[in-house]
């Protein structure tokens, strides 16, 4: 089962003492295999509608960016708790935030 967890923005400053604990993190989830892709996202994105045919494109960045997604992760779990407790694990080592996490479907799910 693929998860994909967001986080939104509005979180504490990175600091190194940070960096250095996700990056022991995503090396464990990596060599575990857990981990499928991860990254930040520019907040200088394109949002698009439709409506009736017509489609409209609006540049970011957003007026309210903390409720933007500023980056996620894509992992690979065996049941739906497995991936709880790892977003759990995650969340415990960035401190505050928000974000969200969600299944991912494809062929054969």
């Amino acid at each position: 089962m693929r998860f994909l967890m967001t986080t939104n923005g509005g979180g504490p400053p990175a600091t190194p003492e940070l960096y250095a604990r996700m990056g022991a993190f995503v090396t464990e989830l990596t060599q575990a295999g857990v981990l499928l892709a991860s990254g930040g996202l520019d907040p200088k994105g394109t949002h698009f509608s439709a409506a009736d045919g017509q489609v409209t494109m609006t540049d970011g960045p957003y007026a309210e960016a903390k409720e933007s997604i500023v980056s996620f992760a894509l992992i690979e779990a065996r049941t739906e708790e497995e991936a709880r407790e790892l977003a759990q694990r995650f969340w415990s080592v960035v401190g505050d935030g928000e974000g969200d996490m969600r299944r991912v479907y494809g062929p054969g799910d």
